[in-house]
């Protein structure tokens, strides 16, 4: 597979990271490499980029595109909730910036083989590392109905989740669903006329829960924030992109809670807790990308950035 992948909020990005030549980073969702190449491009010799991705396509993608500064990286396979692990076998005490860009990148959404895409068809698939057991197949087809109906309308929000889960299992009774059309045609025939009148696809927020179910990315966001935190040295920046709310709530929260310190109640006149803060919010609220980034790419539209210091 070809890796064409158009990075989003990039530039947002190696400002926030404050990249010093010599320094430790971490691109914990390499995906496309276009992040990682502009890291790279900033170090010294001395330098260092550990590049960590679940897909095997991603991390030979990567080698390619990063073939001119490949003196300075350091590919590893492995889920980003293992970032600790990471650094700990590489005999890595810290980095000095983490990057994560949450989410499917382009590639995969864009070759129809992967299946994570309702507008291709293909087997269902959706597996971001392709070793693992579970698939969009066994999701759809194994599941209970009650369970999917949970995750349409947990992961993807969807108000239409009891009624697709029902058809759902209507169908599979007759025969498994095997490819991405025939789910994406029976979600938008479960749905009522009104919604599937509407400007987004009616399949999109039902593909959207069944792939993070999949590759269970909202617990390995709430794992991996908490340990990339731990791992940053001091002055150490975490930069975070997320694409839809749950994320964002996952990683706010993440970087509240860190920021915070005290949790003792506000009445009590000493703190007894001994919570100290570990990172102060840079910027507070999340950085958006303006107008000019969306036009050139619409993926971008729901973007958000947000970034923490160690202290």
């Amino acid at each position: 597979m070809e890796f064409h992948h158009v990075s989003i909020l990039l530039g947002p990005c190696i400002e926030a990271l404050q990249i010093k030549p010599n320094g430790v980073y971490v691109d914990a969702t390499t995906g496309g490499a276009g992040h990682s190449l502009r890291i790279a491009e900033k170090l010294d010799e001395t330098g260092r980029l550990i590049c960590i991705d679940r897909d095997d396509e991603a991390l030979q993608n990567a080698k390619t595109r990063l073939a001119d500064v490949w003196d300075r990286v350091t590919p590893v396979k492995s889920d980003f909730r293992e970032i600790d692990r990471v650094l700990a076998d590489l005999g890595l005490a810290g980095a000095d910036g983490i990057l994560f860009d949450l989410g499917v990148s382009s590639p995969q959404l864009d070759h129809a083989e992967r299946g994570f895409s309702y507008m291709q068809d293909a087997p269902l698939d959706m597996r971001m590392d392709r070793s693992q057991r579970l698939t969009a197949y066994e999701v759809v087809n194994g599941w209970s109905r009650e369970e999917i109906r949970r995750i349409l309308f947990e992961y993807g929000e969807e108000r239409y989740a009891p009624l697709i889960a029902a058809a759902i299992e209507r169908e599979r009774e007759e025969k498994p669903i095997e490819t991405t059309l025939e789910l994406s045609d029976l979600i938008r025939r479960a749905m009522p006329a009104k919604a599937r009148r509407e400007k987004q696809h009616p399949a999109k927020r039902s593909f959207q829960a069944i792939r993070i179910a999949v590759n269970d990315e909202l617990s390995a966001v709430n794992e991996a924030m908490e340990k990339a935190i731990d791992c940053l040295a001091p002055g150490g920046r975490l930069a975070v992109i997320t694409f839809h709310s749950l994320e964002d709530r996952i990683v706010k929260t993440a970087f509240l809670r860190a920021a915070q310190g005290c949790t003792c109640p506000k009445g009590f006149p000493v703190c007894v807790c001994g919570n100290k803060p570990k990172v102060r919010l840079t910027p507070r609220k999340p950085i958006l990308p303006d107008e000019a980034e969306i036009e050139e790419n619409p993926r971008a539209r729901s973007a958000k950035l947000r970034v923490c210091e160690k202290l």
